[in-house]
């Protein structure tokens, strides 16, 4: 009887342990333009390459370092958003449909 109880704690605290890992990690959300320099902002894009960060209370983008980030028929646009210390910061580029391939249907 006392092995099945120690067994069954066990198994609670662990069920416990990894909820709060979740939750934690679900917390975190994406790192926000408006916590960060614009040089900070800048070389987060550009040590990952591409990542989604938050621009305001409800607005994100996804953000690129340079063309290979894009799909083929999609051209880079140059993207500004807002930063702790600039109101217009280039932080990176937006991928967009070629304008190329937009009406070639």
């Amino acid at each position: 009887m006392f092995k099945l109880k120690a067994l069954t704690s066990a198994a609670f605290v662990a069920t416990c342990m990894t909820g709060m890992f979740i939750l934690e990690a679900q917390a975190q959300g994406r790192p926000s333009t408006l916590g960060m320099s614009c040089s900070q902002a800048q070389s987060l894009v550009r040590s990952r390459g591409a990542i989604v960060l938050s621009t305001g209370g409800h607005t994100y983008d996804r953000f690129v370092s340079s063309r290979r980030f894009c799909a083929p028929d999609e051209d880079e646009i140059p993207t500004w958003a807002p930063t702790r210390d600039t109101a217009q910061c280039l932080v990176g580029s937006r991928c967009e449909p070629s304008r190329s391939r937009r009406f070639d249907r």
